[in-house]
């Protein structure tokens, strides 16, 4: 039985255009499933699903969870 909360979701909002935000799979071999590039300001509503084991985001973003809240820190 999974421990996946389907009600659980993360927020994600651009700071710069091209922000890519990836999903992982699940199972033996971890796989890119589905990818979005958002501009500044756009917000996208995630999932964590029997499918997604992990989201990856590249570039400025501020990400939201039950868990807390944070930006992501690029070196430049």
């Amino acid at each position: 039985m999974s421990n996946i909360q389907p009600t659980e979701f993360i927020v994600i909002k651009a700071l710069e255009n091209g922000v890519h935000v990836i999903g992982l799979t699940r199972g033996e071999a971890t796989k890119f499933h589905h990818s979005e590039k958002l501009d500044k300001g756009e917000i996208m509503v995630a999932q964590f699903t029997e499918h997604t084991s992990a989201i990856k985001i590249r570039g400025k973003a501020f990400v939201q969870t039950s868990h807390g809240q944070m930006d992501t820190i690029v070196d430049e």
